[in-house]
């Protein structure tokens, strides 16, 4: 349940357009409901600013439908995560409005008007074309969370001079998501150029010794460049979310 959605309520009360019995209805559900496999936590938007999110790889259909229902209920705008197709089409068949994302291998289900109130442009740095999916769950994650999102794709250290003709791009963003696999060395590069905060996301894309994302994690988290923070291998909901709490944090100059 949204800061707007309990306004809302709370104004429908002030001008008797609902009865405190109607108002203590609407606001039962506060802070979790419980159901069979879950407990909701419906007061997470009021606390956080964003409601709870689904990660759906682990969870069987039936799970998923649960708690979009009850979340669909109070209003919430949904996201579920780490999703295959198979799981997402029949999701879709119960909630025909939602939005797949196959790429990013999310599901959205939007019950209200994402509005913009971050602070200013959150840039998405994609290494390489495969590293694309976890940037995009890192995309999808920051819009729905009400930012203004760009991207920057295909710009590794293999070839910088791309990289360097988007530098006004680079410049302009308030928060920076660098996304990389292999030796990872790309948010290092980023980080010199910039003053903002980057945040660093290495993708398991690589060959037999990059152990399936961690010579890259291990790069990132040793950079000799300050204001590198690093999410989880291929965690691009983490990036997103961090991101965004920055950029409603910090005012642009």
């Amino acid at each position: 349940m949204t800061p707007e959605i309990i306004k809302e309520i709370l104004q429908q009360f002030k001008k008797d357009d609902l009865t405190l019995e109607e108002v203590m209805d609407k606001l039962k559900f506060l802070p979790f409901e419980e159901i069979e496999d879950a407990m909701i936590d419906h007061h997470r938007a009021l606390r956080q600013g964003f409601p709870e999110v689904i990660y759906g790889e682990s969870k069987n259909v039936s799970q998923i439908v649960a708690i979009m229902e009850k979340m669909k209920a109070t209003g919430s705008n949904v996201l579920v995560t780490r999703l295959d197709e198979k799981k997402a089409l029949t999701l879709k068949d119960y909630f025909p409005n939602a939005e797949h994302d196959p790429i990013a291998r999310t599901l959205i289900l939007k019950n209200h008007e994402v509005k913009i109130t971050g602070l200013g442009t959150i840039l998405v740095v994609c290494a390489g074309t495969s590293d694309i999916p976890v940037a995009r769950e890192a995309v999808i994650t920051a819009e729905l969370m009400g930012n203004q999102v760009e991207t920057l794709l295909d710009v590794g250290i293999s070839g910088l001079h791309r990289l360097f003709s988007k530098k006004e791009t680079l410049f302009s963003a308030n928060v920076l998501i660098v996304v990389a696999g292999m030796e990872g060395a790309l948010p290092s590069v980023v980080a010199g150029l910039v003053s903002r905060p980057v945040i660093a996301v290495p993708t398991s894309v690589g060959y037999g010794a990059g152990i399936n994302g961690l010579a890259a994690l291990l790069a990132m988290l040793n950079s000799c460049v300050a204001g590198v923070t690093v999410v989880n291998i291929d965690n691009g909901f983490g990036a997103g979310y961090a991101a965004s709490l920055i950029n409603h944090a910090l005012i642009v100059s």
